[in-house]
């Protein structure tokens, strides 16, 4: 495990270790970046912007991002075991998901780049000569991107590959618990032959650490961070002393409609998935589903049976992260009814060491409770009934957050009706996590500020600038 600053490779700076979250073995050791590192990463970032890397075209970065993409693909196998020993996550998923979709970020990226023109306007003047208007994108400069533990490949390269298209140089602190992958990409990129300082990894904590001294570092001209909402206003008020533009894609608490006339196994099926996949550690996962009442008591017995019936689900990502889901859950149980899970599970084997959490099905809290206000971001969901579709947007709208949600009903009209109506970002009907890569994907009130994805990225890294030329 290394940082690479400036176009090398760098160990320095004081271990910390990496825990398997499978068993709860140190498996191995990265190097916190000391803040003369940092300093030197920024730098190595801004000279870039004065060399070579300012006179490449968007056909050049281009073809950079699909050499990238090339680079990810030939180590496939390296990645996914990486990804897995970090996040503790299954290598099913790693395989179809993380990775696939770390390589489709560059390649998008690049195919979108490659057709992306500039618009022009033709004006009357007074004289009748005329003038000619047109806009010029310019990249913003060093962009610091912050990454989370719980998706560590696919949500940084979701947000390098639209930075490197754009023309930025980049500085990346992926979070300490997962560092493997970006290690990794490092190599990659420099295979890739990116120039020197174009991309610069450091490795290290939050507060009064690289993530810190990153987001606060005055060379630092944009920030790009995905994890608590939190630590989002802590960055935010670090970037507000200098204007730096953020885009932040924070935490959720997203709800799940399930009306009577849905295919009832098709929903169970959906939200199956969409409450435990990562064993809940993704930002959009469902957390609380608020059901029809004539089908929540087979919808509930459902659900529990498919929980109790789940396999090859994976731990959470450190044993504090454990005890965290599990408070929830204490608090859940003495409170209302746990109809699946609610505890750690027993294997008899090395996983005993692990940081595991049983899918969990709650019931019959009220809705100030924690558990159904606050992002547990586990394998916990919890179920309500409800009695008209106004209660059930009323409920599903109400607390801080507003990432996803989903919809599952057999009636097309409610289905158009209700989903526009949710407080989110992106609003699935009888689906859960379909994406499509050129859409704008981001959240609401505490769930995020700004839009990626497709165009909507390149936005944000890019500085618009127009032209008047006079005829």
């Amino acid at each position: 495990m290394r940082h690479y600053v400036g176009g090398e490779f760098d160990a320095s700076g004081v271990p910390f270790p990496l825990v398997d979250p499978a068993d709860g073995t140190v498996d191995g050791e990265a190097p916190s970046a000391p803040r003369g590192l940092v300093d030197r990463a920024v730098g190595a970032a801004r000279d870039a912007l004065r060399g070579p890397w300012a006179s490449w075209n968007p056909a050049d970065r281009s073809r950079l991002l699909h050499r990238i993409a090339d680079g990810i693909e030939g180590r496939v196998e390296e990645f996914v075991s990486a990804e897995c020993a970090d996040t503790g996550k299954p290598r099913e998923l790693a395989s179809t998901v993380d990775i696939p979709r770390a390589i489709a970020n560059f390649r998008s990226y690049a195919d979108l780049l490659a057709g992306r023109g500039e618009r022009s306007w033709h004006t009357t003047t007074p004289d009748g000569c005329g003038a000619l208007n047109y806009t010029v994108h310019k990249p913003l400069g060093v962009v610091a991107v912050i990454s989370p533990w719980n998706l560590p490949l696919l949500l940084l390269t979701w947000k390098v590959a639209p930075a490197l298209a754009a023309g930025n140089t980049v500085v990346a602190k992926p979070s300490e618990l997962t560092p493997g992958t970006a290690c990794l990409l490092a190599e990659v990129m420099a295979d890739a032959d990116v120039p020197a300082g174009v991309f610069n990894l450091v490795h290290g904590g939050g507060a009064d650490a690289a993530g810190q001294w990153l987001t606060e570092h005055p060379g630092v001209d944009a920030i790009a961070f995905t994890g608590e909402s939190r630590t989002g206003s802590t960055i935010m008020r670090a970037a507000a002393a200098r204007l730096a533009p953020v885009s932040f894609e924070l935490g959720g608490k997203n709800a799940g409609i399930v009306f009577a006339d849905a295919d009832l196994e098709q929903a169970v099926a959906g939200t199956l998935r969409s409450s435990f996949t990562h064993s809940g550690q993704v930002c959009l996962c469902t957390e609380r589903v608020y059901v029809e009442r004539p089908v929540f008591d087979a919808f509930a017995e459902a659900l529990a049976a498919g929980a109790r019936s789940l396999s090859g689900y994976g731990p959470m990502v450190s044993a504090a992260h454990r005890d965290k889901v599990l408070g929830y859950l204490d608090k859940a149980a003495a409170d209302g009814d746990v109809l699946a899970g609610g505890g750690i599970p027993r294997f008899s084997d090395e996983r005993d060491g692990g940081f595991w959490v049983e899918p969990t099905v709650l019931a019959g809290l009220p809705e100030d409770h924690p558990a159904v206000r606050e992002e547990i971001f586990g394998p916990v969901v919890h179920l309500a009934p409800f009695d008209t579709e106004e209660e059930a947007l009323a409920r599903a709208n109400a607390g801080p957050y507003g990432l996803a949600a989903t919809v599952w009903t057999g009636d097309v009209s409610r289905a158009h009706r209700v989903a526009p109506a949710l407080d989110v970002g992106i609003a699935w009907v009888n689906t859960w996590n379909l994406r499509d890569l050129r859409t704008p994907f981001g959240g609401v009130k505490a769930s995020g500020i700004g839009r990626e994805g497709g165009d909507h990225s390149l936005d944000f890294f890019s500085e618009p600038m127009n032209v008047c030329v006079k005829l």
